[in-house]
């Protein structure tokens, strides 16, 4: 190699340390400093048009009377308690959902309407979940009251083909309280999904098998 090139080459970073320096325009065999600046000057349109590609939006998600009249559609589940076993739905509602699996160039907090990326891709949630269980005695005591923290997991294209859950919650029922483990696996972008809840409590000790059934 010539030895004009060779020198060339060895002084261009110096020369481009020097044009940084005075603000002047980099000088022929020099880098821009640093990559984003050398993707904005090598975009279409300069630096403008490089940081508008790069920016997110942020989704347009509110309450809408549709989607909170298809909240109202249950899911179905068995309730197995000592000796018994009885039929009951679920409702399921998500005060507020944290998620660390989406761009985080967006906002990752949710309150009631989640996107179905938002929450399988990586989250933890708050939920809320009444159940009805038709079992024989009082309208009451067919009640239960679920209140507390799951966490979702993908496994599976990013959760949109499959994911799985772990939570835990507190119960109410017949005028006890109790506690509750949950699992539970998901598919078709989450609207899909099994969940199985245990609660060891000694006066209100069962186990349930919920369909999950999630309209978003």
């Amino acid at each position: 190699m010539p030895r004009s090139r060779r020198s060339a080459r060895r002084r261009a970073p110096a020369l481009a340390a020097c044009a940084a320096l005075l603000g002047g325009p980099h000088p022929a065999g020099a880098a821009p400093d640093g990559p984003r600046e050398a993707v904005a000057a090598a975009a279409p349109g300069g630096p403008r048009q490089a940081a508008a590609a790069a920016a997110a939006t942020e989704p347009d998600i509110r309450l809408t009377v549709p989607w909170l009249l298809v909240q109202l559609v249950p899911s179905p589940e068995l309730w197995i308690g000592p000796g018994e076993a009885h039929f009951g739905v679920r409702w399921q509602v998500t005060p507020l959902l944290y998620s660390f699996g989406m761009n985080r160039k967006l906002s990752p907090w949710r309150a009631f309407v989640v996107e179905p990326l938002t929450r399988h891709a990586g989250s933890l949630e708050l939920f809320g979940s009444p159940e009805y269980i038709a079992r024989p005695g009082a309208f009451g005591e067919r009640w239960i009251f679920r209140g507390g923290v799951r966490a979702y997991f993908p496994l599976l294209h990013r959760g949109d083909y499959m994911s799985f859950s772990l939570g835990g919650s507190a119960i109410y029922a017949r005028e006890r309280l109790g506690a509750s483990y949950e699992a539970g696996v998901y598919t078709l972008f989450g609207a899909l999904g099994a969940q199985v809840s245990y609660t060891p409590t000694a006066a209100l000790r069962s186990t349930t098998i919920t369909l999950s059934i999630r309209y978003f």
